[in-house]
């Protein structure tokens, strides 16, 4: 007596064709959640302005893009980290919930700006910023800067008097509605999140610093390029070599 064979269960074309097309939309989401990660951590992203202190420039609710790729110069606009003590509730940003978080690490979401400020560079290791001069101005290594294409219409470069000499590894940042803005000044006799002399948290490390926002993206009716301001192309090279800590004094320069 021959048995017949039994026959074996083919699984249904369509159903093997929706597992591979399900690995592979897996796959391609992963990999875009890895490349953004790379390119968040390295390259830049996005962040959301919280505050007025950089108006008109930078409105709040303003995004916009922070590229890491090259140094920062004078007269960039930067995002940094929180030196220590310098953030209000108002200049701190809304922190996002868990999921947000993970978006924004991903880089799906602009950074919420969360433990950061953005302020424009105005001093580099060992410049000299002093305000103000008989005009007025502010004054770095002796040039007086033409701040009017940046700064706040009605707002004075200062509101103090003030000369520093920026230490080695950290830089002197304000910003542009220099009414509204908790910067280097406001801190001149404040000292750092670990103790030390008094000024020492007035000044930014390097190490701190995300990196110089390039752009406006959003609203799309603010696009916009962040460039360095033309008077910036003046100041002459600091003299000497930055020092160790910085020099402090809250009297004008010499008119």
């Amino acid at each position: 007596m021959t048995e017949t064979p039994t026959a074996t269960k083919e699984k249904p074309a369509h159903r093997s064709g929706l597992a591979a097309a399900t690995r592979e939309f897996v796959l391609i989401v992963v990999g875009a959640l890895i490349v953004s990660s790379i390119l968040r951590a390295f390259v830049g992203q996005m962040f959301i302005i919280p505050s007025e202190s950089m108006q008109n420039t930078l409105l709040v609710g303003d995004r916009v893009v922070v590229e890491k790729l090259t140094d920062v110069e004078r007269g960039d606009v930067v995002v940094f980290e929180d030196p220590g003590g310098w953030l209000g509730q108002e200049e701190s940003g809304q922190k996002r919930g868990s999921v947000g978080r993970f978006f924004e690490v991903v880089g799906l979401l602009p950074d919420s700006s969360h433990g950061h400020l953005i302020k424009r560079l105005i001093g580099m290791p060992g410049d000299k910023v002093a305000c103000c001069d008989a005009k007025g101005r502010l004054m770095v290594n002796g040039k007086p800067l033409d701040e009017t294409s940046y700064l706040y219409p009605g707002d004075a470069p200062s509101a103090m008097d003030f000369q520093v000499t920026v230490p080695a590894g950290h830089v002197f940042v304000m910003g542009d509605h220099r009414s509204e803005s908790g910067d280097s000044r406001v801190h001149l006799s404040d000292t750092g999140p670990n103790g030390g002399s008094p000024g020492d948290a007035a000044f930014v490390p390097l190490d701190k610093v995300t990196g110089r926002a390039i752009l406006v993206v959003w609203p799309a009716n603010r696009f916009d390029k962040l460039e360095i301001p033309d008077t910036f192309k003046d100041v002459p090279a600091a003299a000497a070599p930055p020092p160790d800590k910085p020099s402090i004094s809250l009297t004008p320069p010499p008119k």
